[in-house]
């Protein structure tokens, strides 16, 4: 499944980032600490040319905090970037995302000079959320759908902080597929964008290679399937979705396994590890190595077939 969900206010606001970057000094990406791979938005890299990067793994209290320790090794060693976990909602941790910008950029404030900053993230990463809690008043609209924000505006804070917010946006088309699949499990992309047992399917088997003990215990199944859509057919029967004839409902199955995901009945876990983002970068090499061999040889063929006319 490839996610294409690239409304015109996403466009216009990677155009308004783009022209407003050349006055930003910092960027701030908020990231969802279940799944920082995935929420990380690839055209940000692009967009940045050059400037620091403090990146946020947002919701941290509801990740696997073993896991978000090694996404923070990952990040902080990256060339000029740093990165804290930290929960929008805790006012004291927010506070000290203003410290950290003066720690990637010191000879700001011996000047007297504010630091320009740029918060960006995908929807649905509790952006809106961290911004009123910085601002310490509510500006930004937060709320549990995505694409909540949609206009660019600037927010002086304390400590020499100037923020500029910017509409959550996702990218034209999420190549990765399983990060397509873990963004819709977590709600990053509207119902409308998906299939629900599609994303199901994938989501019983990624809790049953991460966390198989929760996923059996929480459906309170005897055994646990080796495939996502048995997993889906099993908690069908437990949970009563059994239409007539015996056939499991498979939809509101599927239902009932994304809403549990969404309101946290697993506890604290994480959708993905390092690990796993090195396996499907590779993956996805080996995928765009292919596709652009088929093109050449494509191309070569074409060029062939005008010779012979």
């Amino acid at each position: 499944m490839a996610i294409q969900w690239f409304p015109g206010h996403m466009h216009k606001a990677r155009t308004q980032i783009a022209e407003a970057m050349p006055q930003i000094d910092l960027v701030i990406e908020v990231l969802d600490a279940r799944l920082p791979y995935s929420s990380e938005n690839p055209l940000i890299p692009g967009l940045l040319k050059g400037k620091p990067c403090l990146k946020l793994l947002n919701k941290k209290d509801i990740a696997d905090p073993e896991i978000t320790q090694l996404w923070l090794d990952h990040f902080n060693g990256l060339e000029n970037t740093k990165a804290i976990a930290l929960s929008g909602i805790d006012q004291k941790q927010v506070k000290m995302i203003t410290d950290y910008c003066h720690e990637m950029l010191p000879n700001r404030r011996e000047k007297k000079q504010s630091i320009r900053t740029m918060i960006m993230g995908i929807p649905n990463v509790g952006k809106s959320t961290m911004i009123n809690t910085l601002a310490g008043r509510t500006i930004a609209k937060a709320g549990n759908l995505p694409a909540l924000t949609r206009h660019q505006q600037q927010i002086r804070i304390d400590d020499g902080i100037v923020l500029s917010d910017t509409p959550g946006f996702l990218w034209p088309k999420i190549h990765n597929v399983a990060s397509g699949f873990r963004l819709a499990a977590s709600g990053a992309v509207r119902d409308t964008a998906l299939d629900y047992y599609e994303v199901a399917d994938f989501a019983a088997d990624m809790l049953r290679q991460l966390y198989p003990e929760k996923l059996q215990e929480r459906f309170n199944l005897e055994t646990l399937p080796d495939k996502g859509y048995e997993i889906i057919e099993a908690i069908g029967r437990k949970r009563g979705c059994v239409k007539a004839g015996g056939h499991v409902d498979e939809y509101k199955a599927s239902e009932i396994l994304i809403h549990e995901l969404r309101n946290m009945k697993f506890g604290n876990i994480s959708y993905e590890t390092p690990e796993i983002m090195l396996k499907e970068e590779i993956e996805l090499e080996k995928t765009a190595a292919l596709r652009e061999q088929q093109e050449k040889e494509k191309a070569e063929k074409r060029k062939k077939k005008k010779k012979k006319r």
